[in-house]
């Protein structure tokens, strides 16, 4: 997906703080909100999809109802001789079921995996047996989460 590099104005500016607070906010209320016709609005939120600045919409589920309610970030160490190995290694995140999440990061840690488990146990085994026993991983340190805010 090509991103803009047009600038953004006040409405789209307006228009995404809108968004980010209530995504299913409905076109004619958006419109409302900034001052614009419901086409005018439409089309401009059309436009930030098409030009790359909204990248998704997203539900947002209480991870408890679904039976995950431990909630961790494990930052992981890559090995330096397995820095061509970052490709595989996010591949394989973005197919555990168990991952939210993650963030490929610059300075001493190369990912912080944000991670839902049943229970301490299965935290344990999810870094153990999918995370730290893959020969790229030079080390995990892994964080319980007590409380997630979304902005």
């Amino acid at each position: 997906m090509a991103v803009s590099r047009r600038t953004l104005d006040d409405l789209d500016r307006r228009l995404l703080e809108l968004l980010q607070a209530d995504g299913r906010r409905p076109n004619n209320q958006l419109a409302a909100a900034v001052g614009v016709s419901p086409s005018t609005c439409l089309a401009r939120v059309r436009a930030l999809v098409a030009d790359g600045v909204i990248t998704r919409f997203t539900v947002d589920v209480d991870p408890e109802v679904l039976g995950r309610p431990l909630q961790a970030l494990v930052s992981v160490r890559i090995r330096p001789g397995a820095r061509h190995q970052l490709t595989a290694f996010s591949d394989q995140l973005r197919g555990l079921p168990e991952v939210a999440q993650f963030f490929y990061l610059a300075g001493a840690e190369d990912f912080v995996v944000h991670v839902r488990a049943r229970d301490t146990a299965h935290l344990r085994d999810f870094v153990t047996d999918r995370i730290s026993t893959q020969p790229m991983v030079a080390a995990t340190n892994t964080s319980l989460i007590f409380e997630h805010e979304h902005r």
